[in-house]
């Protein structure tokens, strides 16, 4: 089932890293040293209790063979053999490879899509959804640019969300979502369909993408807000253009200094981001085989509000607690999708 060799070096591998931290290295190496050695922690468990399972397999049929223990020995080798299945299992899920930015923050973007004002107060409930999923997890929220229309709407927002796991839960949220509701402006009481788009991204750090100055364009503007409120009276907006990708970044905050930092950031996000897409798009049979390709223009979800129903199309989950959804109740759904993409990942090493 699993490469004997393969699973030592795994297990050496371990071993030199924890007796590189008890030898007390330093500085960036022990950042490292300590990444990689969390890493492997859960995966070198589930080695360890397969391993066992089949020594003690071997040691209950070498108990066969003695009169005295066969009916012991039978009584243990039925229970391993019930066990062994859930320990393939797992040690599978172990193995599967690592997205390198799951264990990073995560950018989430959130804009209106079709729907006009009520498309903003959607775009604003899902922003409200997602801060409340993350300060349940006890993440940290820190908003990075946020933009509101005259009804309360969101014309754009920008938050920084950190934490354990962070965008390994966060990254399947990226796409289309769909609401069907009557909307406060409707006097008619007619059910109307808007949209938002949501994209997250993992943080990027200055040393993963290099942006050569003569990349970018820069350039300032008169910052606006909402019905004329909290309008600065200075050129402090910032827009970035990226020359070679035509991406243009926007960031209206009261200090121009803050923005060019915040618009840079939010810049080689949607860099990486867009180097993560390239290498995934090479690896195509890998992509097909995972929940959603991120792709920005994919209907992922349905918020039925009416009928109080939530529907991820990509799984087929239907689940009739939008209320509960709405204020950040969304493990339920984020397990799923991950259980399904860890499901066909499976599939395709079995294949």
């Amino acid at each position: 089932m699993f490469a004997p060799d393969a699973l030592d070096q795994i297990l050496q591998r371990f071993e030199f890293l924890e007796a590189r931290l008890m030898d007390g290295a330093s500085g960036a190496d022990m950042v490292q040293l300590s990444r990689d050695y969390s890493e492997l922690k859960p995966i070198v468990a589930q080695i360890r209790a397969y391993q066992k399972a089949h020594r003690d397999r071997d040691e209950a049929r070498a108990l066969q063979q003695d009169p005295d223990m066969r009916e012991l020995a039978d009584d243990e080798l039925a229970r391993i053999d019930a066990e062994l299945p859930a320990l393939e299992q797992a040690l599978k899920l172990a193995l599967l490879p690592r997205d390198s930015a799951d264990a990073k923050p995560a950018l989430v973007e959130i804009r209106p899509g079709t729907g006009g004002d009520e498309a903003g107060l959607f775009a604003a409930d899902l922003l409200r959804m997602y801060q409340r999923y993350a300060e349940g997890r006890g993440w940290q929220v820190q908003t990075i640019s946020h933009s509101e229309t005259e009804l309360g709407g969101l014309r754009e927002a920008v938050v920084r969300i950190a934490g354990d796991g962070v965008f390994a839960r966060l990254k399947y949220e990226s796409g289309v979502h769909r609401v069907q509701r009557v909307p406060v402006t409707e006097s008619g009481g007619r059910i109307h369909t808007s949209a938002a788009t949501v994209a997250v991204l993992p943080e990027a750090e200055a040393v993963e993408i290099d942006i050569p100055a003569g990349d970018i364009r820069i350039d300032t503007m008169r910052a606006s807000g909402a019905g004329g409120q909290h309008v600065n009276t200075t050129d402090s907006a910032v827009r970035i253009t990226h020359v070679p990708t035509g991406i243009v970044v926007t960031s209206a905050e009261k200090s121009q200094h803050q923005n060019r930092a915040i618009a840079m950031q939010v810049l080689r996000a949607k860099l990486y981001d867009m180097e993560r897409q390239r290498a995934d798009a090479e690896r195509a049979d890998a992509r097909r085989s995972q929940v959603g390709s991120g792709d920005r223009s994919e209907r992922i979800r349905t918020y039925n509000f009416p009928q109080g129903r939530m529907t991820d199309h990509r799984i087929n989950l239907t689940l009739y607690k939008l209320d509960a959804v709405m204020t950040g109740d969304l493990d339920e759904v984020i397990d799923a999708l991950i259980e399904a993409d860890q499901t066909a990942k499976l599939a395709a090493m079995d294949a």
